[in-house]
């Protein structure tokens, strides 16, 4: 895990780092891997009454490895984590499939989860950072749900949390462009918290002071405020349903072709 993902507790506090940083800390295998064991982790550790996470090096999470794509153009692989032949539609953790749960476990750990964004956080990393409860973005940020780019739909429990922050048309929008998008416009949009100078120092700063309330009481206030939240079971099975179907697919392998070679693509109707 300590290759993908770091992890250190001082005072109540977890900084929990990403550090592939030579790759953006793209998601590969092993980083969706390290992610899960990561909550699992801190699921246990009863000392932790907050959690930071960031990434090193330039960016939060550039998405998912290139790899992954370059696999699917040359082999018409499906680059499901996890192994060539997942079934998303398969419940492995709770109400949540593999990849799902290296975003929805930072949902449910008891305790806040403050992501600090700099750089970029598309497609799959903006889905990462969607799983805090709070992003602190550095004012050069920029976000993208860029899955459609791709052929593909957000499927690591976007959808479910994005419901609850943005309007449906802004949603709409975001996720049938995959345009890219800045700082001040997350905020307008309602998924940025916070822009700072200093993400990770100023999410620190604001964990710390969290670190320093009752335990019981801040877990309890967690408890509450997830369960406000409408059954995201559906949305879960719903996101795994639409995007088995699509992975593979002859339009979803174009969608990946024309990009890598450059090239508009040619869809089938």
């Amino acid at each position: 895990m300590e290759e993908r993902v770091s992890i250190s507790i001082s005072e109540g506090v977890a900084d929990v780092r990403l550090v592939r940083a030579d790759k953006m800390n793209a998601l590969d295998q092993a980083m969706f891997e390290a992610l899960v064991a990561a909550t699992e982790r801190l699921s246990k550790e009863k000392a932790v009454r907050a959690v930071v996470l960031s990434g090193e090096g330039r960016a939060f999470c550039a998405g998912l490895d290139m790899g992954r794509f370059a696999a699917m153009k040359e082999k018409g692989g499906n680059g499901i984590p996890g192994g060539e032949n997942r079934d998303l539609t398969k419940r492995t953790h709770g109400q949540a499939n593999f990849p799902q749960a290296a975003v929805w476990g930072w949902r449910q750990l008891p305790v806040p989860v403050i992501a600090a964004v700099h750089g970029v956080a598309f497609g799959g990393g903006f889905q990462l950072s969607l799983g805090a409860d709070m992003r602190f973005l550095s004012l050069d940020a920029r976000m993208s749900i860029m899955e459609i780019k791709w052929g593909l739909v957000p499927d690591m429990a976007g959808t479910p949390i994005l419901a609850s922050l943005v309007r449906d048309d802004i949603l709409r929008d975001l996720t049938y462009t995959g345009r890219i998008f800045s700082a001040q416009e997350a905020m307008t949009y309602g998924l940025a918290t916070r822009i700072c100078d200093d993400p990770r120092a100023a999410a620190l700063e604001v964990a710390r002071e969290i670190a320093g309330k009752s335990p019981d009481a801040i877990r309890a206030a967690k408890r509450l405020l997830n369960n406000l939240a409408v059954d995201p079971g559906p949305a879960l099975l719903a996101e795994s349903v639409e995007q088995q179907k699509l992975i593979g697919s002859a339009n979803q392998t174009e969608a990946v072709r024309s990009n890598l070679e450059k090239r508009a693509a040619k869809f089938a109707d």
